[in-house]
């Protein structure tokens, strides 16, 4: 059996409507366009809502220390820094910032929503 590069590749397609890869929050975001009033036409990705975090299945929790920052935690624990926002949706957070700004905080590091397993599922 041949090995994937990616992993998610195996899985199957739902119909992508961008170009971001499957890894990017912004994958399957729609593409719409606002006309201005001169007809200059506007290209934007729709909104990306935050997921329910009670549909992530936890991998372990961290408290924070000085020095903590999203994307090294991601590298830590998920294995890529460009995965940081997997954090931020676990723990609700707009701005990663908060998630490391306060030491002693304890912030959930989770599966991506709806994939089963880990600690809580």
């Amino acid at each position: 059996m041949a090995s994937l590069e990616n992993p998610l590749d195996a899985v199957a397609l739902t119909q992508a409507t961008t170009a971001y890869p499957r890894s990017s929050r912004y994958y399957g975001l729609g593409i719409a366009r606002f006309t201005e009033a001169d007809g200059h036409e506007v290209t934007y990705l729709r909104r990306r809502l935050l997921p329910d975090p009670a549909g992530m299945a936890d991998l372990t929790t961290h408290t924070v220390s000085t020095g903590d920052r999203p994307d090294l935690l991601a590298a830590q624990y998920l294995g890529n820094a460009e995965q940081w926002w997997r954090i931020a949706d676990a723990n609700p957070a707009l701005d990663p910032r908060e998630l490391t700004d306060e030491p002693g905080r304890r912030i959930r590091i989770t599966l991506p929503s709806g994939v089963p397993g880990g600690v809580n599922g």
